[in-house]
């Protein structure tokens, strides 16, 4: 068709005449697409390059910081290898330098955090976001995520004059003076005097300050769920308890999983909260050849109270690469952490949208 009969189709009185078709008019009538201004180009392409620079930079400091972590504990590494991460012994007086008690200290303050507070933040959220009535939803979430803005200085603070006091008068006097002794889990939990400052102390300290972020993250995550799940589920003759579990709880699993290891990640490198209440002590190589001291009332280090409580005494040298060492094993543990919440987020969705 040419340009002129084109044209003509489009006039005002083709449209007029018998038989005219309003498709071959806007087929006629092709729209002009205004063209992008040049100023507007080279702005979007400065705009993609400033934040590929931004991303980029992230790369850039974390490996920065692995350059600078390694390099200062070089000494040690040279010194200890991979004995450093298996042996118990720690004296500055020999220059044997060994961070098993450190390591397990973490691990094992985190994952008594986890167990105090993984049920209390779930069902924290699903009460905020299933059940509870508008007048108290706003206000409870302000609370939660107030919890989540105190310092850990001052819930170090609490810790001492409250949370000890409290542990040491009704949790483990009792326990210590029963004398589970012959008990084949507890007799090894409760072994100890109980001074107050342990690493029951430090867990419960940790769940209560991991708790605002696993509550505010996993009710974000059940709040964004749409609502034809739930209206499908009721359709269906479900209960509300049994749309919570069996649909909303499953639909949500990746998330929660990321909230928890969101927690978790806080907990490992937490430090201020946890060396006010540990105890700072090293165990009994008497009692535990390994180092490993599994009871819950006994003082006990972290590798983030041992960089706190020893950096700034330390000898220039190889006691200073060792305390470098445990950051970068504290370091490299936050790092592997990260990389299986990842993991198990794109596994778990993966099952979630059916293709597994």
């Amino acid at each position: 068709m040419k340009k002129s009969q084109m044209a003509d189709l489009a006039s005002p009185a083709a449209l007029s005449r018998p038989g005219a078709s309003p498709a071959r008019v806007a087929v006629a009538q092709k729209p002009q697409v205004p063209d992008t201004p040049v100023a507007a180009r080279y702005g979007d392409k400065i705009y993609s390059g400033v934040t590929l620079l931004a991303s980029l930079s992230i790369f850039v400091i974390i490996l920065w910081l692995v350059w600078q972590l390694v390099g200062a504990s070089m000494i040690s590494i040279h010194h200890s290898g991979w004995t450093f991460l298996t042996k118990p012994d720690w004296n500055e007086e020999t220059d044997s330098y060994h961070a098993l008690p450190f390591i397990f200290g973490t691990l094992y303050s985190s994952l008594i955090a986890l167990i105090l507070s993984v049920p209390v933040s779930l069902g924290a959220a699903v009460f905020l976001s299933e059940l509870a009535p508008r007048w108290i939803r706003t206000p409870a979430t302000f609370l939660i995520e107030l919890l989540a803005a105190i310092p850990s200085v001052v819930y170090g603070l609490w810790g001492i004059f409250i949370l000890i006091p409290w542990l040491k008068r009704w949790v483990m006097t009792p326990a210590a003076d029963h004398h589970m002794d012959h008990l084949p889990i507890f007799g090894a939990l409760f072994a100890g005097i109980p001074t107050g400052y342990s690493m029951l102390a430090a867990g419960v300290i940790l769940a209560i300050m991991i708790t605002p972020f696993i509550t505010a993250v996993t009710r974000d995550i059940l709040r964004a769920i749409p609502r034809a799940q739930r209206e499908g589920s009721y359709a269906l003759g479900a209960t509300q308890w049994e749309t919570i579990g069996r649909v909303v709880m499953p639909y949500a699993k990746s998330g929660i999983i990321g909230a928890v290891i969101l927690g978790l990640g806080r907990a490992l490198g937490e430090t201020m909260a946890v060396t006010m209440v540990i105890g700072n002590g090293t165990p009994d190589l008497t009692k535990h050849p390994s180092g490993i001291d599994p009871s819950l009332i006994n003082p006990a280090n972290t590798m983030a109270s041992v960089l706190a409580n020893k950096f700034n005494e330390a000898i220039p040298g190889l006691n200073i690469s060792a305390l470098v060492e445990i950051g970068l094993v504290l370091f490299c543990v936050t790092i592997g952490v990260n990389i299986i919440a990842r993991l198990l987020v794109f596994y778990t969705a993966k099952d979630v949208q059916g293709r597994k």
